[in-house]
């Protein structure tokens, strides 16, 4: 198995090569490139299977790519290497796009190259990196990337109504009346969406767009229902703070 390393750092890219090397017995060669044109190439010509890629880099950014190679030859998936802030972060999760953040750590190395193994082929790297280019370039995000069986789905936000635990999968009810099983466990979206405003998590098994609430019924210890019927509990130490938020909207 083939891994590319474009960094303009060639220290960042002598580290990064040992760290591969020591934990990721499956990769056997390792090209590097220092450049973002120099690494397309290197794409075309060595066909990787796994392409480390910086995004800040002189000339061209490393979200670039999509600029350089055709959709079809998207065969590859992409692990970013960064130092972006926390609020960038969001965009990467958001869109599925699996990252490092620099100074890198062996174990992350392991934990990155085994989920990009698992999805070779059905990730839809190249929405995936346009979502993300998207997301970065207006500094805003209204969509969250789904795993399905047969590759991504891209949901925005405001046609989500509620997401139910399910074990340690998640179901995901929509406006559209399409819903969806995600093996995530619902902790998952509640930190990944928590700086949604129109999100609440009433009860541990249930996360709400508060948009969709059709009403409250105060009896049997009070419930929620949804604009989909879809009946949510409210945990007793919530039912204060959901009236109060309800009130306010």
């Amino acid at each position: 198995m083939t891994a590319l390393i474009i960094d303009d750092e060639k220290r960042a890219r002598h580290v990064l090569r040992l760290l591969i090397e020591e934990n990721c017995p499956k990769i056997t060669t390792i090209f590097e490139a220092d450049n973002l044109l120099q690494g397309v190439e290197l794409i075309k010509s060595e066909t990787p299977t796994i392409v480390f890629l910086d995004i800040e880099m002189p000339e061209h950014s490393g979200l670039e790519i999509l600029d350089f190679i055709e959709k079809e030859v998207f065969n590859f998936e992409v692990i970013f290497t960064t130092a972006y802030s926390e609020y960038a972060i969001q965009a990467f999760q958001l869109s599925a796009i699996d990252y490092l953040l620099k100074p890198v750590r062996a174990y992350q190395i392991k934990q990155a190259v085994d989920k990009a193994l698992k999805f070779t082929g059905k990730s839809q790297t190249n929405r995936k990196l346009e979502e993300l280019k998207a997301s970065l370039e207006k500094s805003s995000f209204d969509k969250i990337a789904l795993p399905v069986a047969d590759g991504i789905i891209f949901l925005k936000f405001d046609n989500i109504i509620c997401m139910n635990a399910d074990g340690m999968y998640t179901k995901i009810f929509t406006s559209n009346t399409e819903d969806f099983l995600i093996s995530k466990p619902l902790r998952y979206f509640v930190e990944l969406l928590e700086n949604q405003t129109t999100f609440y998590k009433p009860h541990r098994s249930h996360f709400i767009n508060l948009k969709y609430i059709k009403s409250y019924i105060k009896r049997d210890g009070g419930y929620i229902v949804m604009d989909n019927d879809e009946t949510i509990s409210l945990a007793k130490d919530k039912r204060e703070e959901f009236l109060s938020i309800v009130n306010g909207l």
